[in-house]
C-alpha cells in the first residue's frame, strides 16, 4: 500500500451539507417565518379591529419588515465553507528552527558591523 497524497483531505466533520437538505432547511426557515408574518397580520387586524391603532402599528410592521428579511435568507446561499472549530488536516509540519551557531554558516558574517550605527 503506497501512501497517498492528497492536498485538500476534508474531516468528516467539515464536509458540507448535501444541496437537497440545505434548500430544504431554507424553505423551512422561510416558511416559519412566513407564518410569523401571518401571525403579526392577523394580530394587526385584530387589535385595529378592537381600536387600538397605535398598538396595531407594531406587529404592522413586523409584517411588513419580515417578508424582505425571509427572501433574503432563503437567497443567501450556502452555509460558508470555512466552519468555526474544525479546520482542514494539514500533513506538512512547519520546518524545524535551526540556530545560526549550528548551521555552520555563521563564519563569515561574525565581524560585519554596520557603518551608520557608529554616529
Amino acid at each position: 500500500m503506497g501512501r497517498r497524497d492528497d492536498r485538500n483531505v476534508q474531516l468528516v466533520t467539515q464536509a458540507r451539507r448535501p444541496m437537497s437538505e440545505d434548500i430544504a432547511y431554507r424553505q423551512r426557515r422561510y416558511l416559519i417565518m412566513m407564518a410569523f408574518r401571518a401571525a403579526c397580520f392577523g394580530l394587526t387586524i385584530l387589535l385595529f379591529i378592537n381600536h387600538l391603532g397605535w398598538v396595531a402599528a407594531i406587529p404592522a410592521v413586523f409584517a411588513i419588515i419580515v417578508p424582505y428579511v425571509a427572501v433574503v435568507f432563503a437567497n443567501g446561499g450556502r452555509e460558508p465553507d470555512n466552519v468555526r472549530g474544525f479546520m482542514e488536516y494539514r500533513s506538512n509540519l512547519p520546518e524545524r528552527r535551526v540556530p545560526p551557531s549550528q548551521t555552520g554558516s555563521g563564519s563569515g558574517q561574525q565581524g560585519f558591523s554596520d557603518p551608520s550605527a557608529h554616529t
